[in-house]
């Protein structure tokens, strides 16, 4: 796990939407989409449930998200 990984995934998780996200951390989306699929694979959780373009942090996100802001 990476610092990198931990600041995409919070900026990801408050606004639920990664293209807003990419936009505020001024990198491309698919960085973004692979460093949190690189940290999912990583946790063997799923951190966000994906329907369609919208985002929603799951429990084990909630909790990740939690530890993340204390980081």
């Amino acid at each position: 796990m990476e610092i990198k990984q931990l600041r995409y995934f919070v900026e990801v998780a408050r606004r639920e939407h990664i293209s807003e996200a990419a936009l505020e951390l001024n990198i491309a989306q698919s960085a973004i989409s692979r460093q949190i699929n690189l940290l999912e694979k990583e946790l063997q959780v799923p951190l966000f449930d994906r329907q369609g373009r919208n985002i929603y942090l799951t429990s084990h996100g909630k909790a990740l998200l939690t530890q993340a802001t204390h980081i």
